[in-house]
């Protein structure tokens, strides 16, 4: 997992609706990654509200923001139509980017565990290095935190 200060992990991904997004194509901005669990569940539609709630505020500091999870573009797409979403959505299928940013962990729900997302977030510097670091987001709350942080850049 890259740490403060610590480059952050280039990517590619499609988008919903749009080109593939590549960190290094985005190099100048702040970034804002958040990593969520699943498209159409309570929280991470909640997280995904939130962000484009505060779209337009983020937009005004400079920076990018992008939810990430394992979801279809399909599925992204349905996400983002059926709740209003304006926050772009990036598919990591292969768990690559998941892997790279260590939100690919062992979690346990009912006595059982499985490999999922860890709900985490990421701001990265308009130099490409970490600034901060979200793990185990509780949501309520949290749009607005990231918001603080990327306006104290």
């Amino acid at each position: 997992m890259p740490d403060i200060g610590e480059k952050a992990p280039n990517f590619t991904l499609p988008q919903d609706g749009g080109d593939p997004v590549s960190l290094s194509d985005l190099a100048g901005a702040p970034v804002v990654l958040f990593f969520y669990p699943r498209d159409n569940t309570p929280g991470c539609t909640n997280e995904a509200i939130a962000f484009t709630g505060l779209l337009p505020e983020f937009e005004k500091a400079g920076a990018k923001v992008f939810g990430i999870s394992k979801d279809s573009i399909k599925k992204h797409e349905n996400f983002r139509a059926k709740h209003g979403l304006e926050v772009a959505l990036l598919s990591d299928a292969d768990s690559t980017m998941c892997e790279d940013y260590g939100v690919w962990v062992e979690k346990s729900m009912y006595g059982k565990t499985h490999l999922g997302i860890e709900r985490s977030t990421f701001l990265v510097a308009a130099d490409g290095t970490i600034a901060k670091v979200w793990r185990k987001v509780k949501v309520p709350g949290h749009a607005e935190e990231v918001l603080e942080a990327v306006q104290s850049l």
